[in-house]
């Protein structure tokens, strides 16, 4: 499949598309792994949360900051 024929489909056939490669890359079995700096990231927000450095908003507030 090429750029040509994906930005030739509707949302719909698209989002199926997105459907049917993510349904098969949940199915492989080859182990991909994270990269070194995936765990550092998640070991530095877990410091943070755990020193009670976090801070933490409610979801709706989220959403209110990200439209703006």
């Amino acid at each position: 499949m090429t750029t040509l024929e994906i930005e030739k489909m509707g949302t719909t056939e698209r989002l199926e598309t997105i459907e049917m490669l993510w349904d098969a890359l949940c199915h492989d079995e080859t182990d991909i792994k994270s990269p070194a700096w995936h765990e550092e990231v998640l070991n530095a927000r877990k410091q943070r949360i755990e020193s009670g450095e976090a801070k933490f908003i409610p979801l709706e507030q989220l959403k209110e900051r990200l439209r703006k």
